[in-house]
C-alpha cells in the first residue's frame, strides 16, 4: 500500500473517531419533578432522604422549618421539599404544597397511639387537600425493624386507605434505613407515577 492510500486511511480513521465523538452530543436530561414530603416529627424523613444522598448519618438534624434536597435517581431527579413535622409547624404545612407534583407522607409504623392518630388525621388532610388530592402520592410505613412496627395491612386499614384515596394514585410501602433496596424500589414506583401523569398531560 503507498504512503498516500496510509495517510487517506488514518485520515479517514481520524474522521470516523471525531464524528463518534461530535456528533453523539450529550446524554439526555434526567427528567425533574418537584416533591413535598410531610410527616410527624420523628417519623424518619429526613434520615431516610439523607440515607437516599449518600450523606453521612453523623450530619442528621431534625428539620425544624423546610429544607430541600435534589435526591438523584437512575432516570429522574427528584427535588423533594420537606417540612417539618412539629404540632406548630403542621398548621403551615398547605403554604408549601403550590408546585408540587407528587407527595411522600411518612409515618413511623412503631410509633404510640396518640402519634399514629395525629399521623392518619394528617394523612387524610393531605390527601383532601384541592392542591395535593390530585397527585401521585408514595406513603411510607417506617420503622419496619422495630419490634413494635405495625404491618402494612394493619397501617392501611387503620388509615382506611382503601375508600379515602379511591380513585387516586398511591403506593404505601414499608421500609426502614436497613433496607435501602426496598426504599430506592418505592421511590422507582413512585417515579413510575410521575412519568405516567407526565405522559397524560402531553396526551391532553
Amino acid at each position: 500500500m503507498s504512503d498516500l492510500r496510509i495517510t487517506e486511511a488514518f485520515l479517514y480513521m481520524d474522521y470516523l473517531c471525531f464524528r463518534a465523538l461530535c456528533c453523539k452530543g450529550p446524554p439526555p436530561a434526567r427528567p425533574e419533578y418537584d416533591l413535598v414530603c410531610i410527616g410527624l416529627t420523628g417519623s424518619g424523613k429526613t434520615s431516610l432522604l439523607s440515607k437516599l444522598c449518600s450523606e453521612s448519618p453523623e450530619n442528621v438534624v431534625s428539620t425544624t422549618g423546610f429544607s430541600i434536597k435534589a435526591v438523584p435517581f437512575q432516570n429522574a431527579i427528584l427535588n423533594v421539599k420537606e417540612l417539618g413535622g412539629a404540632d406548630n409547624i403542621r398548621k403551615y404545612w398547605s403554604r408549601y404544597y403550590q408546585g408540587s407534583q407528587g407527595v411522600i407522607f411518612v409515618l413511623d409504623s412503631a410509633s404510640s397511639e396518640d402519634d399514629l392518630e395525629a399521623a392518619r388525621n394528617e394523612l387524610h388532610s393531605a390527601l383532601q387537600h384541592p392542591q395535593l388530592c390530585t397527585l401521585p402520592f408514595l406513603i411510607l410505613a417506617n420503622h419496619q425493624d422495630k419490634p413494635a412496627a405495625r404491618s402494612v395491612q394493619e397501617i392501611k386499614k387503620y388509615f382506611e386507605l382503601e375508600p379515602l384515596a379511591r380513585g387516586k394514585r398511591w403506593i404505601l410501602q414499608p421500609c426502614s434505613l436497613d433496607d435501602m433496596d426496598a426504599l430506592k424500589d418505592s421511590f422507582s414506583q413512585l417515579i413510575n407515577l410521575l412519568e405516567e401523569k407526565d405522559h397524560e398531560a402531553i396526551r391532553m
